[in-house]
Protein backbone atom coordinates (compact mmCIF):
# COMPACT_ATOMS: atom_id res chain seq x y z
CA UNK A 1 0.00 0.00 0.00
CA UNK A 2 1.39 3.41 -1.02
CA UNK A 3 1.05 5.84 1.88
CA UNK A 4 2.87 8.72 0.20
CA UNK A 5 0.99 12.05 0.36
CA UNK A 6 -0.58 13.33 -2.86
CA UNK A 7 1.72 15.50 -4.94
CA UNK A 8 -0.17 18.78 -5.16
CA UNK A 9 2.83 21.10 -5.34
CA UNK A 10 6.03 20.91 -7.37
CA UNK A 11 8.96 21.38 -4.99
CA UNK A 12 11.29 22.73 -7.68
CA UNK A 13 8.77 25.32 -8.84
CA UNK A 14 8.04 26.28 -5.24
CA UNK A 15 11.73 26.77 -4.45
CA UNK A 16 12.13 28.93 -7.56
CA UNK A 17 9.16 31.15 -6.76
CA UNK A 18 10.30 31.70 -3.15
CA UNK A 19 13.77 32.61 -4.42
CA UNK A 20 12.25 35.08 -6.90
CA UNK A 21 10.15 36.54 -4.10
CA UNK A 22 13.24 37.16 -1.96
CA UNK A 23 14.95 38.84 -4.91
CA UNK A 24 11.94 41.10 -5.41
CA UNK A 25 11.74 41.89 -1.69
CA UNK A 26 15.42 42.85 -1.63
CA UNK A 27 14.38 45.77 -3.84
CA UNK A 28 11.00 47.37 -3.34
CA UNK A 29 8.86 44.23 -3.22
CA UNK A 30 5.96 43.98 -0.80
CA UNK A 31 6.47 42.19 2.53
CA UNK A 32 3.32 43.19 4.40
CA UNK A 33 1.90 39.67 4.72
CA UNK A 34 4.93 38.17 6.46
CA UNK A 35 5.44 41.39 8.45
CA UNK A 36 1.86 41.33 9.74
CA UNK A 37 2.18 37.65 10.66
CA UNK A 38 5.50 38.30 12.42
CA UNK A 39 4.03 41.12 14.49
CA UNK A 40 1.00 39.01 15.39
CA UNK A 41 3.19 36.07 16.49
CA UNK A 42 5.34 38.40 18.60
CA UNK A 43 2.20 39.74 20.33
CA UNK A 44 1.10 36.17 21.07
CA UNK A 45 4.50 35.30 22.53
CA UNK A 46 4.39 38.42 24.69
CA UNK A 47 0.86 37.60 25.85
CA UNK A 48 2.00 34.10 26.88
CA UNK A 49 5.11 35.59 28.53
CA UNK A 50 7.12 32.98 26.71
CA UNK A 51 10.88 33.55 26.63
CA UNK A 52 12.58 31.10 24.25
CA UNK A 53 16.31 30.54 24.38
CA UNK A 54 16.61 28.74 21.04
CA UNK A 55 14.34 29.65 18.14
CA UNK A 56 13.88 28.51 14.55
CA UNK A 57 12.13 31.11 12.39
CA UNK A 58 11.09 30.25 8.82
CA UNK A 59 9.73 32.74 6.29
CA UNK A 60 10.45 35.95 8.23
CA UNK A 61 10.85 38.16 5.14
CA UNK A 62 12.21 41.30 6.80
CA UNK A 63 13.53 39.59 9.97
CA UNK A 64 11.17 41.53 12.21
CA UNK A 65 10.43 38.55 14.42
CA UNK A 66 13.97 37.18 14.30
CA UNK A 67 15.52 40.51 15.29
CA UNK A 68 12.97 41.09 18.08
CA UNK A 69 13.71 37.68 19.59
CA UNK A 70 17.46 38.24 19.26
CA UNK A 71 17.15 41.49 21.20
CA UNK A 72 15.59 39.44 23.99
CA UNK A 73 18.51 37.06 24.09
CA UNK A 74 17.15 34.19 22.01
CA UNK A 75 19.64 32.39 19.81
CA UNK A 76 17.96 32.16 16.44
CA UNK A 77 18.24 30.03 13.35
CA UNK A 78 16.74 31.23 10.09
CA UNK A 79 15.00 28.99 7.56
CA UNK A 80 14.37 30.23 4.01
CA UNK A 81 11.15 29.24 2.30
CA UNK A 82 11.92 26.84 -0.53
CA UNK A 83 15.25 25.85 1.00
CA UNK A 84 14.12 24.70 4.44
CA UNK A 85 13.02 21.04 4.24
CA UNK A 86 9.92 21.10 6.42
CA UNK A 87 8.74 17.76 5.02
CA UNK A 88 11.94 15.96 6.09
CA UNK A 89 12.98 14.96 9.63
CA UNK A 90 15.22 17.51 11.32
CA UNK A 91 17.09 17.73 14.62
CA UNK A 92 15.34 16.29 17.66
CA UNK A 93 14.37 18.37 20.72
CA UNK A 94 16.57 21.30 19.64
CA UNK A 95 14.35 24.40 19.77
CA UNK A 96 12.18 26.09 22.39
CA UNK A 97 10.29 27.92 19.66
CA UNK A 98 9.54 27.16 16.02
CA UNK A 99 7.67 29.72 13.90
CA UNK A 100 6.73 29.08 10.28
CA UNK A 101 5.38 32.07 8.36
CA UNK A 102 3.50 32.12 5.06
CA UNK A 103 4.60 28.85 3.43
CA UNK A 104 3.31 25.90 5.46
CA UNK A 105 -0.02 25.90 3.64
CA UNK A 106 1.81 25.05 0.41
CA UNK A 107 3.54 21.75 1.19
CA UNK A 108 2.50 18.30 0.04
CA UNK A 109 2.88 16.56 3.39
CA UNK A 110 1.48 18.98 5.94
CA UNK A 111 0.79 16.24 8.53
CA UNK A 112 4.40 15.08 8.22
CA UNK A 113 5.74 18.62 8.41
CA UNK A 114 3.85 19.18 11.68
CA UNK A 115 5.16 15.93 13.14
CA UNK A 116 8.73 16.90 12.22
CA UNK A 117 8.22 20.33 13.81
CA UNK A 118 6.96 18.79 17.04
CA UNK A 119 9.89 16.40 17.16
CA UNK A 120 12.30 19.32 16.75
CA UNK A 121 10.85 21.05 19.82
CA UNK A 122 12.31 20.64 23.27
CA UNK A 123 9.96 19.74 26.13
CA UNK A 124 7.45 22.56 26.69
CA UNK A 125 8.50 24.09 23.40
CA UNK A 126 6.08 26.21 21.36
CA UNK A 127 5.16 25.87 17.68
CA UNK A 128 3.37 28.62 15.74
CA UNK A 129 2.52 28.65 12.04
CA UNK A 130 0.69 31.36 10.11
CA UNK A 131 -0.38 31.31 6.47
CA UNK A 132 -3.34 32.24 4.24
CA UNK A 133 -6.10 29.72 4.91
CA UNK A 134 -9.57 28.94 3.61
CA UNK A 135 -11.48 32.07 2.67
CA UNK A 136 -8.42 33.84 1.27
CA UNK A 137 -8.31 35.59 -2.11
CA UNK A 138 -12.02 35.63 -3.02
CA UNK A 139 -11.43 38.42 -5.54
CA UNK A 140 -8.66 36.51 -7.27
CA UNK A 141 -10.89 33.45 -7.50
CA UNK A 142 -13.70 35.49 -9.07
CA UNK A 143 -11.33 37.18 -11.52
CA UNK A 144 -9.73 33.88 -12.57
CA UNK A 145 -13.15 32.30 -13.13
CA UNK A 146 -14.03 35.22 -15.39
CA UNK A 147 -10.74 34.80 -17.25
CA UNK A 148 -11.37 31.12 -17.92
CA UNK A 149 -14.99 31.77 -18.93
CA UNK A 150 -16.72 28.45 -19.70
CA UNK A 151 -13.62 26.29 -19.07
CA UNK A 152 -12.48 27.01 -15.50
CA UNK A 153 -9.06 25.66 -14.53
CA UNK A 154 -7.54 24.85 -11.14
CA UNK A 155 -5.33 27.91 -10.61
CA UNK A 156 -5.46 28.32 -6.82
CA UNK A 157 -4.22 25.60 -4.49
CA UNK A 158 -6.46 23.96 -1.84
CA UNK A 159 -6.49 25.92 1.40
CA UNK A 160 -6.60 24.67 4.99
CA UNK A 161 -9.52 25.64 7.23
CA UNK A 162 -9.72 25.90 11.03
CA UNK A 163 -11.27 22.49 11.57
CA UNK A 164 -8.72 20.67 9.41
CA UNK A 165 -5.84 22.54 11.06
CA UNK A 166 -7.04 21.55 14.53
CA UNK A 167 -7.26 17.90 13.49
CA UNK A 168 -3.76 18.04 12.00
CA UNK A 169 -2.25 19.48 15.20
CA UNK A 170 -3.94 16.76 17.23
CA UNK A 171 -2.72 14.09 14.82
CA UNK A 172 0.84 15.42 15.11
CA UNK A 173 0.69 15.06 18.90
CA UNK A 174 0.74 18.72 19.93
CA UNK A 175 -0.66 19.65 23.34
CA UNK A 176 -2.93 22.63 24.02
CA UNK A 177 -3.69 23.16 20.36
CA UNK A 178 -5.21 26.48 19.38
CA UNK A 179 -6.29 27.40 15.86
CA UNK A 180 -7.74 30.78 14.97
CA UNK A 181 -7.77 33.18 12.06
CA UNK A 182 -7.99 36.87 11.30
CA UNK A 183 -8.65 38.77 8.07
CA UNK A 184 -6.08 41.02 6.44
CA UNK A 185 -7.73 43.27 3.86
CA UNK A 186 -5.71 45.06 1.21
CA UNK A 187 -7.02 47.60 -1.30
CA UNK A 188 -5.55 47.49 -4.79
CA UNK A 189 -5.70 50.13 -7.53
CA UNK A 190 -5.27 47.57 -10.32
CA UNK A 191 -5.23 43.87 -11.10
CA UNK A 192 -1.60 44.20 -12.13
CA UNK A 193 -0.67 45.61 -8.72
CA UNK A 194 -2.45 42.79 -6.93
CA UNK A 195 -0.69 40.13 -9.02
CA UNK A 196 2.68 41.84 -8.49
CA UNK A 197 2.14 41.83 -4.72
CA UNK A 198 1.34 38.11 -4.84
CA UNK A 199 4.60 37.53 -6.74
CA UNK A 200 6.48 39.65 -4.18
CA UNK A 201 5.21 37.39 -1.42
CA UNK A 202 5.82 34.16 -3.32
CA UNK A 203 2.22 32.99 -3.09
CA UNK A 204 1.72 32.45 -6.79
CA UNK A 205 1.02 28.95 -8.07
CA UNK A 206 3.47 26.06 -7.81
CA UNK A 207 0.93 23.34 -8.56
CA UNK A 208 2.34 20.07 -9.86
CA UNK A 209 -0.35 20.09 -12.57
CA UNK A 210 -0.18 23.66 -13.86
CA UNK A 211 -3.21 25.32 -15.37
CA UNK A 212 -3.11 26.42 -19.02
CA UNK A 213 -1.88 29.91 -19.84
CA UNK A 214 -4.50 32.64 -19.77
CA UNK A 215 -5.19 33.96 -23.25
CA UNK A 216 -5.23 37.61 -24.24
CA UNK A 217 -9.03 37.45 -24.32
CA UNK A 218 -8.97 35.88 -20.87
CA UNK A 219 -6.87 38.74 -19.53
CA UNK A 220 -9.41 41.21 -20.86
CA UNK A 221 -12.21 39.33 -19.11
CA UNK A 222 -10.17 39.25 -15.89
CA UNK A 223 -9.53 42.99 -16.04
CA UNK A 224 -13.21 43.67 -16.66
CA UNK A 225 -14.19 41.48 -13.70
CA UNK A 226 -11.69 43.30 -11.48
CA UNK A 227 -12.96 46.71 -12.63
CA UNK A 228 -16.55 45.70 -11.82
CA UNK A 229 -15.54 45.30 -8.16
CA UNK A 230 -14.07 48.79 -7.70
CA UNK A 231 -15.38 50.86 -4.79
CA UNK A 232 -16.19 54.57 -4.84
CA UNK A 233 -12.47 55.34 -4.53
CA UNK A 234 -11.66 53.20 -7.55
CA UNK A 235 -9.98 50.42 -5.59
CA UNK A 236 -10.73 46.73 -5.03
CA UNK A 237 -10.42 45.10 -1.62
CA UNK A 238 -8.90 41.64 -1.45
CA UNK A 239 -8.94 39.52 1.71
CA UNK A 240 -6.26 37.25 3.12
CA UNK A 241 -7.69 35.06 5.88
CA UNK A 242 -4.62 34.37 8.01
CA UNK A 243 -4.79 30.99 9.74
CA UNK A 244 -2.69 30.63 12.90
CA UNK A 245 -1.78 27.23 14.36
CA UNK A 246 -0.38 27.04 17.87
CA UNK A 247 0.69 23.96 19.78
CA UNK A 248 3.01 22.87 22.59
CA UNK A 249 5.36 19.91 22.89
Amino acid sequence: MNSAPPRIFDRRQASAKWARARARQSGSGATYLADTMAEDVLERIDFMRFEPARALIIGDASRRLSDALAERGAKGQIGLLGEFEEEQPGPTAMFDLIVHLLGLGMVNDLPGALIHARNALAERGLFVAAFPGAGSLPVLREVMLAADDERPAARIHPQVDNRAATALLERAGFARQVVDSYPLRVRFPSLERMLNDLRDHGITSSLASPAPWITRAGLKRASAAFDSLRDEDGKVTETFEILVLTGWR
